[in-house]
């Protein structure tokens, strides 16, 4: 393996990982679903705008490359908010496990928008990851009264990220278009979708109370937002598609890991059971793409 490709699967693993501590801060921070996503983008936004203008990175001058960014950013904006109220009803890995279907998702877009045929492995995988699912949920449900909010909410986190992919790529279809503007972009679309369900559905729990509070805002965005993905985005391109589906699971065992040992959630043999199923379905899912 060259070397460009250890350092791109390192840069991948290393990007997961800091991407699953988010959740961490999701969990602390005593502020609404919409607003810490409404913060998290608006950070991220000035971090790209400076960056766009640093590296004279043009922005596109189509359209509907415009608006084809701008709507990725309203399907962001609506997965980053659904995961963060999984993560407040099932915890981080859990949460980040279930957002992690989005491949499925893909798939399903991919077969009715595009007419990607399903292989057999594919169609077992999405049978593996329904049975994990159901193996994580059947405990959780006994005990802890949002399971099915928790549930709902980090499914449709997955099919939201799923489109909100689907429209970077149509981006790029009507004008490639460099990285940081298309990020800009995005954030744009997504502050101003969260606008509205902010101010209506977290009053009084839309702004930090206090400075450290703020710090942890910043982190999100800049760390989060900005360094996590960027390593993401520049790592996959330098890997195989199966590799790279293999390295990305490391971002819902990382959130699994600091859901059982640094928050304290109990889980047990069953729904292990089941995130091993789920993290193999995943896996076989990616597989498809890499033919």
């Amino acid at each position: 393996m060259k070397l460009s490709e250890n350092s791109a699967s390192a840069g991948l693993v290393v990007g997961c990982i800091l991407f699953g501590l988010g959740s961490i801060i999701v969990a602390h921070l005593p502020i609404g679903a919409y607003a810490i996503a409404f913060w998290r983008l608006a950070v991220a936004s000035v971090i790209f705008l400076i960056l766009a203008r640093l590296f004279r990175q043009r922005f596109p001058r189509s359209s509907q490359a415009r608006r084809c960014a701008l709507i990725a950013g309203l399907f962001l904006a609506f997965d980053l908010a659904l995961w963060h109220e999984s993560i407040y009803a099932v915890g981080p890995g859990i949460s980040t496990l279930l957002n992690s279907l989005q491949i499925f998702w893909l798939s399903a877009i991919g077969f009715m928008l595009y007419r990607e045929r399903q292989t057999p492995l594919q169609l077992f995988s999405m049978l593996l990851a329904t049975l994990g699912v159901v193996l994580i949920g059947s405990p959780e449900f006994s005990h802890n009264g949002n399971a099915l909010w928790g549930f709902t909410s980090g499914v449709l986190s997955g099919l939201c990220l799923a489109l909100s992919m689907v429209f970077v790529r149509k981006t790029h279809e009507a004008e490639p278009t460099p990285i940081f503007p298309l990020m800009l972009l995005i954030s744009i679309g997504g502050i101003i979708t969260l606008i509205a369900p902010m101010l209506l559905l977290d009053t009084g729990k839309i702004l930090p109370t206090t400075w450290q509070q703020v710090g942890w805002i910043l982190v999100y965005g800049a760390v989060m937002q900005c360094l996590a993905w960027g390593l993401i985005a520049y790592s996959i391109p330098m890997l195989s598609l199966s590799l790279t589906g293999l390295l990305l699971l490391t971002e819902p065992v990382a959130a699994l890991i600091i859901d059982t040992f640094l928050l304290g959630k109990n889980i047990n043999t069953l729904q292990w059971l089941g995130a091993a199923c789920t993290l193999t379905a995943i896996y076989l899912g990616s597989l498809k793409k890499s033919k």
